[in-house]
């Protein structure tokens, strides 16, 4: 069942991660960035952030908080006679998932969420004893307290720049709002440049700039990372993906995520879409005011995935989707040696040049890739190529490989 929805989570993270490997880091915020998109880049990104944007991430993370606590089970029950076993080996694999993070930031893109991962986990299993109520409790009133409170905080942004759109706004607002849009644009081409650098050049950069940025980001996401994960151990908990939750149980949260998280999140980017995605505000809502609707949708997409997941698994789709998942580790990297590959300066050198749009083929071709590649490496081998590799590292010692 994990695998399943992982293998989900996979696929639509490329949807999500795609536009960041095509652009700078400001194309991930609107289509009119870094410059002025079309009406189709309009529609594209509308339809991305609706469908994906935040839902898969959250996704991932609760399903990582889940994978958490079912290594530590696993290890406890191979080792009954040693009750910190389990503990003392995540812990190892937390560590070296953070140094595989740090290189896929130092080696081949600034987007990584890995070494968020490890961090967070580290924190998560602080909590791996508290009853599923309580996690669940802790888990919602930190996501929504923080992303709550950042939202309230953020508005005087937003009704400035709206000032500013509406050309209503007194001269020195107006005008300090073109000065930090000029220092965007600024900075946005220096982050271009830098991406059509050799690999060598770009991989310095990294170190000479910015060789803390791993670190920085996972602190600056913890509000979400570790309440998703403390959700996400407390689904566990309940037994949720050994089928101890009712179809109606499930029914009535896969309605209820995908409609009222749906419906908020259709609100909040049809208003966003009226005003062409203006920077300030897409920076509030994509980090603030989505957030509450994209744990909902997601936790509709889980209880949707698992209610279909028998008649899923019966078909060709599902069993592809089932290795994907089981090589979810290997195929995110994957992704972004591929994508990277296409786009930055030691590749094809495409970065800048696609428009939002015209991203499709590059999305379709990932999926491809992940699902045809995925089911025929498992029918040889026991583990996808990383997969094994952290296993290796997180026992000290050779695993078998080959089925």
């Amino acid at each position: 069942m994990l695998d399943l929805v992982r293998g989900v989570a996979v696929l639509g993270i490329l949807a999500i991660n795609l536009g960041a490997y095509a652009g700078p880091i400001a194309a991930s915020l609107s289509p009119h960035l870094p410059d002025p998109g079309s009406r189709a880049d309009e529609a594209w990104f509308a339809l991305n952030t609706i469908i994906f944007e935040g839902k898969m991430r959250a996704l991932f993370t609760l399903l990582f908080g889940a994978s958490l606590l079912l290594f530590i089970d696993r290890a406890e029950a191979r080792d009954p006679g040693d009750p910190a076993a389990g503990e003392r080996l995540q812990l190892r694999r937390l560590g070296w998932l953070a140094l595989f993070g740090y290189l896929h930031f130092l080696l081949l893109w600034w987007g990584d969420i890995l070494f968020t991962y490890a961090i967070a986990g580290f924190a998560a299993l602080a909590f791996r004893q508290a009853r599923p109520a309580a996690l669940m409790i802790a888990g919602v009133t930190l996501f929504a307290g923080w992303h709550l409170t950042m939202a309230a905080v953020g508005l005087p942004q937003i009704r400035a720049e709206e000032r500013v759109l509406q050309a209503v706004a007194p001269p020195a607002e107006a005008q300090a709002y073109a000065r930090e849009r000029r220092k965007d644009a600024v900075a946005t081409a220096r982050e271009l440049a830098g991406y059509r650098r050799s690999f060598a050049a770009q991989v310095i950069g990294k170190l000479s700039t910015q060789p803390d940025e791993p670190l920085r980001a996972a602190v600056g996401t913890l509000s979400e990372s570790l309440p998703l994960m403390l959700i996400g151990m407390a689904l566990f908990r309940t037994g949720l993906y050994a089928g101890h939750w009712s179809r109606r149980w499930l029914a009535s949260l896969a309605a209820l995520g995908i409609g009222i998280g749906g419906l908020l999140t259709v609100l909040l980017v049809a208003f966003a879409w009226s005003r062409h995605f203006p920077p300030v505000r897409m920076v509030q809502m994509l980090a603030y005011h989505m957030a509450l609707p994209h744990l909902l949708m997601a936790l509709g997409y889980l209880a949707a995935l698992i209610l279909a997941a028998p008649a899923l698994l019966r078909t060709a789709l599902g069993d592809r989707l089932v290795a994907a998942g089981r090589m979810a580790f290997s195929n995110y990297l994957g992704m972004t040696v591929v994508m990277t590959s296409l786009f930055y300066g030691w590749g094809l050198g495409w970065v800048g040049q696609v428009p939002e749009h015209r991203l499709w083929p590059f999305l379709l071709g990932g999926w491809a890739l992940m699902l045809g590649w995925s089911r025929p490496w498992l029918a040889r081998f026991r583990h996808g190529p990383l997969e094994w590799l952290w296993r290796c590292l997180t026992y000290g010692r050779w695993m078998p490989l080959r089925r």
